[in-house]
């Protein structure tokens, strides 16, 4: 603004000088001709007494050292002349001039030599014997003068340049000044340097209150917005049309396995499998795609959805869905149908067999209780079957209808070893219950039924002459129940899945054995469902203990009496 405001007054000033200098010239000339005119008529005056009486000498003397004069008849012939030889000269009847003085009037006109670049004036009086007496003065054109003074003149335009150069750069920096000085930061019309300015101000003043308001809000739904996408679970990219990264969540680097922001990269350079990438690439060219994909051991659901402005594609969305545990619990609720299906149609085949032979008189009197105790066998393993699964249904949608209260451990490895002990003296092991009681808050029914499926299996899984040992008590942790066995052990790379619905380490015994398969599965949920924590120990062929470690939050008094 400083410079153009300069360059204005700069501009002006020179202009309005050359203006000016052509105005006087426009005025002077004429001015200074019409006052030569007049000399030249007053001097003709003063000559013409002398020019009568005298003659040519007399002009000879008087026009010596001054301006032309030229006497002419009445004919137009010249008589004298102080410049030239009268008889050189060709007739001046023809003359303006001395038509005019011939006239009676005074005579003048003025005649331009363009070859000499000048304009003589003439004036003519009509003398008392009849000739015409002529001044003549010989001057420089407009043009001329102007040309003999360009160079006066070019240095009183250098020097007016120079100085309106200072004196508009000082004024436009004073009037610059207080524009720089304003606090656009904090405009206020009070504080206006001139009172034009005042509304400029005020309207800034609005603008910027408009502006932080605005600023303000788009912070506050960006934070929120921020918020939002930080706290899913799902993740998402935003690309442009170019399929570079615009913005992302952390859901998505985390699903991704980003090691640095992915914002400014393109997507189809992030390293990443060809499922990835296809989907990507069908959604920058206007495709809409869903697709199941591989991502570093998970699986992720994938929805590319392009995002057009009009007839012109302007960028794709990607929401990544960790659908991992859903599809394992898709595989487990197949695996469990599957399962159940199986452990339930043994025992109704069994049983359905037996009856039809039954029905059919095909078995002797004698042979009738028999059949019938396989029956029962048969069903009562349907009713423990059914019994597991509902409780398992229980402690998978935390419906356990029995509140909780103060539980003795030590009671309930008692109740165990007394509903166990003609089994494990079949089987020839020694079943000992050793500690002391501790109480916590539990539910009593799901902690027998983890106690008696942990002694069962220790039971079923030992040696003849083993030994099973039941053990309650506490230590730092908390209270502490462990059952420790002397029989086959479990291999190291079973101990993961043992505590699975129906797994079996050999199947090939299964049967022989017996069981629902779901023992150790509800020994797992039971200790969720009390906080607890489950630790397995086992050596094949010298024997398996596993713990219950309850929280020490979960410990009581114990009951009075």
């Amino acid at each position: 603004m400083t410079k153009r405001i300069f360059q204005s007054i700069l501009l002006v000033t020179l202009a309005s000088l050359a203006v000016s200098l052509a105005f006087f010239t426009a005025i002077l000339f004429p001015y200074f001709e019409n006052r030569l005119a007049d000399e030249l008529a007053q001097e003709l005056a003063y000559l013409a007494p002398g020019a009568v009486s005298g003659g040519s000498e007399y002009l000879r003397q008087a026009g010596a050292g001054g301006n032309r004069l030229t006497l002419i008849a009445p004919d137009g012939s010249v008589l004298f002349d102080t410049t030239a030889d009268p008889a050189g000269l060709e007739n001046h009847a023809d003359r303006q001039e001395v038509q005019q003085a011939l006239a009676g009037q005074a005579g003048r006109s003025v005649r331009y030599s363009k070859t000499l670049d000048k304009k003589t004036i003439n004036c003519a009086l009509l003398l008392s014997d009849g000739n015409v007496l002529r001044v003549s003065s010989t001057q420089y054109t407009g043009f001329a003068l102007l040309l003999s003074l360009i160079q006066p003149m070019l240095m009183v335009l250098a020097l007016t340049a120079v100085l309106a150069g200072l004196y508009a750069y000082r004024l436009s920096r004073r009037l610059t000044r207080p524009l720089n000085e304003i606090d656009l930061e904090h405009p206020q019309p009070s504080q206006a340097p001139y009172e034009e300015l005042a509304p400029l101000l005020r309207r800034l003043a609005h603008q910027k209150r408009q502006i932080k308001s605005q600023m303000q809000e788009l912070q506050r739904q960006q934070q929120q917005f921020e918020a939002i996408t930080e706290n899913m679970q799902e993740g998402f990219l935003v690309l442009d049309a170019a399929g570079s990264v615009l913005s992302h969540n952390s859901g998505a680097a985390r699903l991704l396995n980003l090691s640095s922001p992915p914002t400014g990269k393109n997507a189809l350079e992030l390293g990443l499998c060809e499922e990835f990438s296809q989907p990507v690439r069908q959604a920058l060219s206007g495709d809409h795609v869903e697709s199941l994909i591989p991502l570093h051991g998970r699986q992720c659901q994938l929805f590319a959805n392009p995002v057009f402005q009009g007839d012109q594609l302007a960028g794709t969305v990607l929401v990544l869905v960790d659908v991992t545990e859903q599809q394992q619990r898709e595989a487990l609720r197949r695996e469990f149908s599957a399962n159940v299906s199986h452990e339930l149609k043994t025992p109704l085949t069994s049983i359905s067999g037996i009856a039809e032979i039954m029905r059919g008189g095909l078995v002797p009197p004698g042979d009738v209780p028999h059949f019938a105790g396989k029956i029962y066998d048969e069903s009562q393993r349907l009713i423990q079957l059914v019994q597991d699964i509902l409780r398992l249904s229980q402690l998978d949608e935390d419906s356990v209808l029995e509140k909780p209260q103060p539980v003795d451990l030590m009671a309930c490895l008692r109740r165990a070893a007394d509903q166990l002990a003609s089994a494990a003296r079949a089987q020839n092991v020694q079943l000992a219950v050793r500690g002391g009681s501790v109480w916590i808050q539990g539910v009593a029914a799901i902690l027998d039924e983890m106690v008696f499926n942990l002694c069962e299996n220790a039971i079923k899984y030992n040696r003849p002459g083993g030994s099973v040992e039941l053990w309650a008590g506490a230590d730092v942790r908390g209270p502490v129940l462990t059952v420790s066995d002397t029989g086959i052990g479990i291999p190291p790379e079973h101990h993961a899945r043992v505590f699975e619905r129906f797994y079996r380490v050999d199947k090939s015994h299964s049967k022989e054995i017996g069981g629902t398969g779901l023992g150790l599965s509800i020994v797992k949920h039971g200790a969720a469902f009390h906080h607890a924590q489950v630790e397995l120990e086992s050596t094949p062929g010298v024997g398996t203990t596993v713990r219950l470690l309850f929280p020490a939050s979960a410990q009581v008094p114990a009951e009075p009496l």
